[in-house]
């Protein structure tokens, strides 16, 4: 029998305890963490696949064109090969989309199989609030249904930033989600946002021969890498025949029959092939119908969250892009499973560690975890460097990978490391040697782990033992 008071306030009873929007990293974290805890779970994505904008447009396909243009850097590098067995096929841009897009089909498969074991219903359609509690699915033949959920995550990702300016829906202007589709090996790129994005895709279209030319608007590249990386880039890319241009900013740009025209504010004027337009992201926010429950996002489409990732409407979460920094695939699933643990739970002592590493899929490839030289300099925090080059290591010789550097920040008192930055092949790999020293406590996460434990031999870990007795070399 119910109780007087239950007779007055029923129940709520919703057709889900969770409505995840959005299927990619952000959202499948918290949607697996849930549907682990016992919850009855909905997932909606809008596009036809699962997988979100980091599997069909961004991390996977980047990082796997990336991958086959390395393979051919080094093979065209490598004279035992060229001499022995001489190869006379060019390769496109178009060749080496193929294998991104087998990429993205295991991606996909795999990633479906996690929803189906874990009973989460999957719906596929645009989302929009009704309220609070209530979700809109409106199908792309029209159909729709509304269900409802006590909590609400928003993981709806990120999309390229379209300034009203340019018209993106000429043939010879792209995004770097559109590039994807560029079915022809253009002679010349320009390149326009020098982030993280537009560096990654100069290091692609140079690999493959095209005269790349990367314009930023900002006064270096990558102005919050410590500064030796982001110079040993800077380098690189201008010893691969890339031509870079900094401080410069777009005054209108021309589509053409033959191109594109860009005239800067400097005066200049640049004519190319195409132009990809890589400067800034926008929340997709936008579509969500967010009045309907009183959210307002700022003008780049992001949500404001407490520590918990809940929004000014407290059964509201956002996670991943739409929330800004650090913007990162891998921290978007960490804020999916600890959105997740507080909505389970109610308490929130679970965190993202202190330090996220990043990895900038350049060529060569840059990764970084923990504080900057710039940083520590200006924090006074007396500091000591130790060194290693790739060059001098076995590992790398035999690769024929002879390009790239460890360094490691620490502590000249206590040892402490401080942080890691590398630069070159597998940079992305190596870092997470010292970032798992970096979170053990007390002295533990000291410089001297690397001296005194033992590496395989010869292997690029190699690189902290060397690089860990340059630094302690330097004490006195």
């Amino acid at each position: 029998m119910p109780t007087d008071q239950e007779t007055i306030n029923p129940p709520e009873h919703y057709d889900y305890d969770a409505i995840v929007i959005g299927t990619g990293p952000g959202g499948e974290g918290a949607a697996m963490k849930l549907a682990k805890g016992g919850l009855r779970i909905a997932v909606i994505e809008k596009y036809k696949d699962i997988g979100g904008g980091c599997t069909h447009w961004g991390t996977i396909p980047s990082k796997a064109l990336r991958h086959s243009v390395s393979q051919l850097i080094e093979l065209k590098n490598n004279s035992l090969f060229l001499n022995n067995y001489p190869q006379n096929k060019t390769f496109t841009f178009k060749d080496v989309l193929r294998h991104s897009q087998q990429v993205i089909a295991k991606q996909v498969t795999m990633r479906s199989g996690f929803y189906n074991r874990n009973n989460c219903n999957l719906y596929f359609g645009k989302a929009t609030f009704v309220n609070k509690h209530t979700i809109l699915i409106t199908r792309g033949d029209g159909s729709s249904e509304e269900i409802t959920a006590k909590n609400i995550i928003i993981a709806t990702g990120s999309r390229p930033y379209h300034p009203e300016d340019i018209d993106f829906e000429a043939a010879n202007i792209y995004d770097s989600d559109t590039i994807l589709s560029l079915d022809y090996h253009p002679q010349h790129i320009v390149i326009y946002g020098a982030g993280v994005i537009g560096c990654e895709y100069a290091s692609i279209f140079r690999g493959l021969g095209v005269k790349t030319d990367l314009v930023n608007t900002r006064d270096r590249l990558l102005s919050f890498l410590d500064a030796e990386m982001s110079d040993a880039l800077s380098y690189h890319f201008r010893n691969s025949g890339m031509i870079l241009r900094h401080d410069e900013e777009y005054e209108k740009v021309e589509s053409t029959a033959n191109g594109v025209v860009i005239h800067f504010k400097s005066g200049k004027k640049m004519k190319a092939s195409c132009l990809l337009y890589a400067n800034g992201r926008t929340g997709n926010t936008d579509k969500l119908a967010l009045d309907n429950v009183g959210l307002n996002p700022d003008s780049r489409g992001q949500l404001a969250i407490n520590e918990h990732y809940q929004t000014e409407v407290d059964n509201i979460y956002a996670i991943g892009d739409v929330i800004g920094y650090p913007s990162l695939a891998s921290a978007a699933y960490d804020q999916g499973r600890v959105a997740a643990h507080f909505i389970l739970c109610r308490e929130g002592k679970k965190k993202l560690i202190k330090d996220i590493p990043t990895g900038i899929y350049t060529i060569p490839e840059i990764s970084s975890v923990g504080k900057t030289e710039q940083m520590l300099t200006q924090q006074k925090v007396p500091y000591e460097v130790g060194r290693a080059q790739f060059k001098d290591l076995a590992r790398s010789q035999i690769l024929g990978s002879d390009v790239g550097s460890l360094k490691i920040l620490f502590h000249r008192d206590t040892k402490e490391i401080l942080g890691i930055h590398c630069f070159g092949e597998r940079a992305a790999e190596i870092i997470h040697i010292g970032q798992a020293i970096m979170e053990q406590k007390g002295k533990a996460n000291t410089i001297e782990y690397f001296v005194k434990t033992t590496f395989n031999y010869p292997t690029m870990a190699e690189a902290y033992r060397v690089a860990a007795l340059n630094g302690l070399n330097r004490l006195f």
